[in-house]
């Protein structure tokens, strides 16, 4: 079994509770792990025989910069969903997506909404 992370992915996209986000956006960080059977790959060095996180990437940049959610909740339930589709032999996926600066009328870093399934 392994575990193929990708950490850091920064998207700037139009998501939000309120209009105004949905039209002037804001900046969104998204980390995944997806644990999977790795022992083929790791046997044959073959990218065939991998979980192929350049495709995971695809697809999440594709749902986040081109669907419209109101809700973190929302987008990581979407994603995973593609994700499950897209690929056999999954085991498990931990998503965490963060809104950067968000609108709650204080001065906040982020708020972030992690995703197990």
């Amino acid at each position: 079994m392994g575990l193929i992370e990708i950490e850091g992915m920064e998207f700037y996209a139009y998501h939000g509770h309120y209009k105004e986000e949905r039209y002037v956006g804001n900046r969104f960080l998204l980390d995944i792990g997806i644990s999977t059977d790795t022992t083929k790959a790791e046997k044959s060095d073959n990218i065939e025989d991998a979980l192929n996180y350049q495709k995971v990437y695809a697809i999440i940049k594709d749902d986040i910069e081109n669907k419209k959610s109101h809700l973190l909740e929302h987008i990581g339930r979407r994603i995973i969903d593609r994700l499950y589709e897209n690929f056999d032999g999954i085991d498990n996926i931990k998503l965490k997506i963060s809104k950067i600066n968000p609108p709650m009328g204080g001065q906040i870093r982020s708020v972030s909404v992690t995703i197990e399934d």
